[in-house]
């Protein structure tokens, strides 16, 4: 832990020091300050008309454009430190080329494509999000941490080529430790066992050394995004994907971590409400690919994906489509939102959704309130106990327009819900690790599984309104926020976008 305090502290002082330094140069010609202010004024305004022309979400992008008008110095100094700058990044570039040579892997299966050629949905997965649609797959939903645990170490456990493993957060204990004796077993047998975690995820979790100690255990090891005192915009892009592969047979993903709180050992937030899914079937190949494309971006080791293909020579036909997705800061498509907002929008009876975080744009909202006025029983669940008490009060800044507008906000008393789930009209479901806010749908790498017409869509359901039973609905009073909290709330998001 103390190590972790020492790379933060470093880290932190290496992006003040990007700040102090430009205030130096500014200080330095102070003589000249009418024409530093003049440049930099002309400047900032030249950046705003940027923002407010390419600008993909005005609700993000208001804050640095108050910022810009009201202290251009500053404005402009945080849209260099922090705008997306791929030929500033090396790490960004790579990945942004492998994404591309790697596209080609995911091909839609043309007879699948004309039985869905209707559904709106699908096809905007498919052809603009770039992942395909698959049929005759197995769908398992856990409805909590553990019960998940126990059946990822039962699959690994039967591993005989591969293991691909991709987490934000692996921390030391009971989960960690059980998979990864498995983990040092299967490597010594040869079974090619890649792991890949998140440097800031598990940066209070892992020394800086980990990787060296994997490797010795023949355990194959990429730390994404290794923090830096230097680092700008790349600090802000984490790999917030869970992803296990399993000789390209069955995949896991979800909310869970790899940390024991994700199955109720230690938890300091009450009882930890997470969800996992089981693939097992063609949409495997989804994750596969997923994975091999990050992995080949920072250490390069595979000309042919294909060879990790597992070939389901069984084709018969399961119900439903399963289309595993993935979200990347680094195109032009918003797929996680998009995704969200597609169920919302074509939802004719209801919406059940869980999230941590609620801390949406006006686009949400509207979507949210308009879906109430055409009849849809619109319900979210949010933590009781908040992990990040801050980020909890500006959450709670978005459940006032919410509620006044219908939607139904429930509190799970009992503790901390970590599930990102949507489910509509019984058909319709997505499970994944995108949160309702600024960094998972714009800043973060993330993936999820959209469900349709799969019976394991019953097994959400009955989870989700087992959860609510157990919540507390939010009133329209308890959501009124009072004068000095709005206040607070109000310049909460204003950096919104920064938390």
């Amino acid at each position: 832990m103390l190590m972790a305090v020492k790379r933060g502290v470093i880290v932190a002082l290496g992006f003040l020091l990007q700040i102090a330094f430009s205030l130096a140069i500014y200080l330095f010609f102070i003589d000249k300050v009418l024409v530093i202010h003049v440049f930099f004024g002309i400047l900032g305004i030249l950046l705003t008309l940027d923002l407010v022309k390419n600008s993909k979400n005005y609700s993000y992008t208001l804050p640095l454009i108050i910022v810009l008008i009201l202290f251009p110095l500053l404005g402009v100094l945080l849209i260099i430190i922090l705008s997306k700058n791929l030929n500033r990044s090396k790490i960004l570039k790579n990945i942004n080329k492998s994404d591309k040579e790697n596209k080609k892997y995911l091909v839609q299966d043309l007879r699948i494509k004309k039985e869905y050629e209707n559904n709106s949905r699908l096809r905007y997965i498919s052809e603009f999000a770039g992942y395909p649609v698959t049929k005759n797959n197995d769908v398992t939903y856990y409805k909590i941490g553990e019960e998940a645990f126990e059946v990822m170490l039962e699959e690994l456990r039967k591993a005989e080529k591969y293991i691909f493993f991709e987490y934000f957060i692996v921390a030391h204990g009971k989960m960690w430790g059980e998979i990864l004796k498995i983990l040092e077993e299967k490597a010594s047998k040869g079974v090619d066992v890649r792991v890949m975690y998140d440097d800031l995820g598990c940066l209070p979790t892992l020394k800086k050394s980990y990787p060296n100690e994997l490797e010795k255990k023949g355990i194959k090891c990429v730390v994404f995004n290794k923090l830096s005192p230097l680092s700008g915009i790349i600090m802000n892009n984490r790999d917030h994907r869970k992803i296990l592969v399993i000789d390209g047979k069955v995949a896991f993903s979800g909310g869970i971590n790899i940390s024991d709180e994700y199955i109720n050992i230690g938890s300091k937030y009450g009882h930890w409400k997470d969800n996992g899914i089981r693939i097992c079937g063609d949409a495997v190949w989804n994750y596969s690919v997923m994975f091999l494309t990050m992995w080949n971006a920072f250490r390069k080791e595979d000309d042919d994906f294909t060879k990790f293909k597992y070939d389901y020579q069984d084709k018969t036909t399961l119900n439903g489509y399963v289309a595993p997705y993935g979200e990347t800061p680094l195109d032009e498509e918003i797929t996680g939102e998009d995704i969200y907002l597609n169920i919302i929008n074509q939802a004719n009876k209801y919406v059940y959704i869980f999230t941590p975080y609620l801390i949406i744009d006006t686009d949400m909202i509207n979507a949210l309130n308009l879906a109430v006025k055409r009849g849809v029983d619109v319900r979210i669940v949010i933590p009781g106990i908040p992990d990040k008490k801050l980020v909890y009060t500006l959450t709670e800044s978005y459940v006032e327009p919410l509620v006044k507008g219908g939607v139904k906000i429930y509190r799970y008393t009992p503790g901390f819900i970590h599930s990102k789930v949507f489910i509509s009209d019984d058909n319709v479901a997505t499970v994944g690790t995108i949160n309702m806010d600024y960094r998972s749908l714009y800043l973060h790498f993330e993936c999820g599984c959209y469900l349709e017409n799969v019976d394991a869509i019953k097994d959400i359901k009955n989870d989700v309104l087992d959860t609510i039973a157990k919540s507390q609905e939010i009133s329209k009073k308890e959501a009124s926020a009072k004068f000095f909290k709005s206040i607070w709330q109000a310049l909460l998001r204003l950096i919104a976008p920064l938390m």
